[in-house]
């Protein structure tokens, strides 16, 4: 039981930890934030509350650590020698059907993060905040390449951009967002914002 394993944080196992956060995810799909209760979360996972909250604070922080988790590693440190080849890798390490479902529970999570306090804090300590610590380090080894220029006004705003593109596509679109859409957006909206070249080769989208 994920009880006895988890008595103290330093026991955990990551098999452990994994199986964990897979459930709470799995429950948060199926319910949304709102219904989805510590008490459930404890029956799902075969364990106390009080386990729970000891481990991991509370709701909020245990739903942000659970996407936090389950994001692929792959994406850190990324650095093919150009702009369009790292975007492309870390596009590459999610799938689509992984993306679709990704982008379901971070829209649930959205709406909730205007009117919730602790989720707010966790979702951009957790999720926010790290995404843009990467997106930094990717932008500035195009500086450093001569990719774009240090003073392009839009480099402020790729993230926004990215961001942007990744909910409006289900919104304008009623589609789930995919590699390939991204790919061209990118091509198409965010390297122009920057300065870097089009690819020679469009990308459908899909």
């Amino acid at each position: 039981m994920v009880e006895a394993a988890t008595s103290r944080r330093g026991r955990i196992t990551p098999e452990r930890e994994a199986e964990l956060y897979a459930a709470v995810l799995d429950l948060l799909r199926e319910v949304g934030y709102g219904p989805l209760t510590m008490d459930a979360v404890a029956a799902r996972i075969r364990c106390s509350k009080a386990t729970l909250y000891r481990q991991w604070g509370g709701k909020a922080q245990l739903i942000v650590k659970a996407m936090r988790h389950n994001k692929p590693a792959g994406v850190r440190g990324v650095d093919t020698g150009s702009l369009r080849g790292d975007f492309l890798a870390a596009l590459s390490i999610e799938d689509d059907s992984a993306m679709e479902r990704n982008s379901a529970l971070m829209r649930g999570l959205v709406m909730e993060v205007h009117h919730n306090p602790d989720l707010g804090r966790a979702f951009r300590e957790l999720l926010i905040e790290p995404e843009r610590a990467e997106s930094n380090r990717v932008l500035q080894l195009a500086v450093d390449r001569g990719e774009i220029r240090a003073d392009n006004p839009a480099l402020a705003y790729a993230p926004h951009m990215l961001i942007g593109a990744y909910f409006a596509r289900t919104l304008l679109d009623d589609r789930p967002p995919t590699r390939a859409f991204l790919a061209e957006y990118a091509d198409a909206v965010l390297f122009p914002a920057l300065g870097v070249g089009r690819s020679p080769s469009s990308r459908p989208q899909q």
